[in-house]
């Protein structure tokens, strides 16, 4: 049975149809679809990146670095579905950066790029001054005699050393009661040897 060339050419039209029309969806690669700063926007803080692709990506490799090519990444790029986080060391100062990109497509195709973007108007890092400590009336109480002699001046120190050394090791009431009774004894004897003839 013959074909008729009008029905091989119409046969031959269809199929070219199809592979321009099926094709496309097939070699589609993956692509990145929005960033966090956006390219060559002004910002006035980063806390991290997102880049979010048509599709989930695999091996995903993220860059951020300034100017001087400072690097400010902090680890690895999290992969949640198609969005690609990156962390970064800290908020990002005043100026120019770029966001350097590479990932695997779905399709096994790698995807790079680059996006910048600039710093504007971040708040600036204050020092933060260290606590004074004050020593509390209750700590000083607590604290042990060797430290708190250290505390003193060094003419409170001696006065005290020589009190300690002055004071006898049981009370003065008792010294006075003993002496007390020594005098009154020592008179008894004057007085019976003034009586004796």
């Amino acid at each position: 049975m013959n074909r008729s060339p009008r029905a091989a050419l119409t046969a031959l039209l269809a199929a070219l149809v199809a592979a321009v029309v099926l094709a496309p969806p097939a070699l589609a690669h993956d692509a990145l679809k929005s960033s966090n700063p956006k390219k060559n926007a002004t910002v006035k803080t980063v806390d991290e990146i997102e880049l979010e692709f048509t599709a989930a990506p695999k091996l995903p490799f993220v860059i951020v670095r300034a100017a001087d090519d400072t690097e400010h990444q902090l680890g690895k790029p999290e992969v949640d579905g198609p969005v690609v986080t990156q962390k970064l060391k800290g908020t990002l100062p005043d100026g120019s950066y770029t966001i350097a990109y590479r990932v695997v497509s779905s399709d096994g195709h790698p995807i790079e790029g680059e996006i910048p973007f600039k710093v504007k108007g971040a708040p600036q890092a204050t020092p933060t001054e260290e606590p004074t400590v004050t020593p509390t009336p209750a700590a000083s109480e607590s604290a042990p005699a060797s430290e708190t002699a250290s505390a003193l001046p060094a003419a409170e120190q001696s006065e005290q050393a020589a009190e300690r050394q002055s004071a006898p090791g049981f009370p003065i009431w008792l010294i006075l009661v003993v002496g007390g009774l020594v005098g009154v004894g020592i008179g008894f004897l004057l007085s019976a040897r003034k009586k004796k003839p």
